[in-house]
């Protein structure tokens, strides 16, 4: 069965199609700029491997860019369906579940209300996601669908670690407690760890680092997920290419006063101004130029560096503790998969777990690398993520 895999923004969408038995990727691609002057279409055909289409072709809505992209991958010369009748479900990316989803599901019109119940929960995201459904139904009216939850993985969590100490009526009026993000990503890594080890999924506790632009980390404990860094809302917990992450909450008040700002204008700082690129006065979030930076010895770069390997080492000792110890630790995303100058850093941190880096399998590239020697204590893992492939395997086991 062909899956396809949507992943829906509020001005971009991307997808993928994905063979369920093989799990070869067919095709993929992202529409950018939706609703906005300058729309542009990305598409590769990965059979046949001939390169990426890019055309700039006006979409002002989501209906318009579902079928653009259903166009390409049903065109005669450059598509890889025959037509819409060989995509056998279609798996939808939904940032916030809530406390409902504690798993995948197929989508009707009762998950849709659920969805949107708890849109205040993720306000840029769920709206945003719900209008890559509602194209995609309006367009294949009978293809199954499925919902696949960012949050679902991380409902494993105990209450101890997901409540937070604030009056018990906001949690029970308003949900106020730990949620977590980035599951798919987390779930996918820590049973590909299992798989690359040779040992039961239920057996073994890892804690599995997701480093990118957002950035969170989770501690899995013999098959579960029992503990992770992002909170009500992925600001919290680590820091990020431009998120705080962990503060004191009465920054937000103090801040406010100091500048004439309301609450949501200093949060909005929080999101989208802080970070590694406050951290660095500013030069950038993106770690490629910070490690240039750090190596100019560029004060603000290095600063940045440094508070970010040490904010992650803090929290895999936390998890390391909640679990009672750790047997692999899993590095994941663009910068855990790509940056061994960050992985080295943070590892640095770690020789006390019996963690011992291997300097000369950390600076090597791969879909699966150990980077610790073989004498160490606790393995340590860079695994490449795949988010899309773990949505369309939860979308193929639900529409068999």
């Amino acid at each position: 069965m062909n899956i396809l895999v949507i992943n829906c923004g509020s001005s971009s969408l991307k997808f993928q199609v994905i063979n369920s038995e093989t799990e070869a990727l067919l095709a993929k691609g992202l529409c950018e700029r939706i609703g906005i002057d300058g729309s542009v279409i990305t598409y590769e055909n990965k059979v046949t491997n001939a390169g990426k289409e890019v055309n700039e072709i006006p979409m002002p809505d989501h209906n318009k860019a579902v079928s653009l992209v259903l166009e390409a991958l049903t065109n005669e010369k450059t598509g890889v369906l025959k037509s819409l009748d060989e995509i056998g479900a279609v798996g939808h990316r939904i940032v916030h579940g809530g406390e409902k989803f504690t798993s995948s599901a197929v989508i009707t019109d009762e998950v849709i209300e659920a969805i949107k119940d708890v849109s205040d929960l993720a306000p840029l995201h769920n709206p945003a996601n719900l209008i890559g459904v509602d194209a995609c139904k309006a367009l294949m009216p009978k293809t199954p669908m499925v919902a696949v939850f960012d949050t679902a993985f991380h409902q494993t969590m105990p209450e101890k670690a997901y409540m937070y100490a604030v009056p018990m009526d906001y949690y029970r009026n308003y949900k106020v407690r730990r949620y977590g993000f980035h599951g798919t990503s987390h779930s996918f890594v820590s049973k590909k760890v299992a798989e690359v080890v040779g040992k039961p999924y239920d057996s073994i506790k890892t804690i599995v680092c997701h480093l990118g632009n957002g950035a969170s980390i989770s501690a899995v404990c013999n098959g579960k997920c029992v503990d992770t860094s992002m909170g009500l809302t992925p600001l919290e917990g680590l820091i990020m290419g431009t998120r705080s992450g962990d503060l004191d909450p009465a920054i937000i008040e103090f801040i406010a006063g100091k500048e004439n700002m309301t609450a949501a204008e200093v949060v909005s700082v929080l999101n989208k101004k802080s970070g590694v690129f406050a951290l660095s006065d500013g030069k950038s979030s993106d770690f490629r130029d910070l490690e240039q930076g750090y190596n100019e010895g560029d004060k603000f770069c290095t600063l940045a560096i440094e508070a970010f390997c040490y904010r992650v080492a803090k929290y895999v000792g936390a998890y390391a503790a909640s679990m009672n110890g750790v047997d692999y630790i899993a590095f994941t995303a663009g910068i855990g998969e790509n940056s061994g100058f960050v992985r080295g850093k943070i590892m640095q941190y770690l020789s006390y777990l019996g963690a011992k880096l291997d300097e000369a399998a950390n600076k090597e590239r791969g879909d699966v690398v150990k980077i610790t020697t073989d004498d160490s204590t606790v393995a340590a893992y860079v695994i490449a993520t795949n988010e899309e492939l773990a949505i369309a395997r939860e979308t193929a086991a639900l529409c068999k």
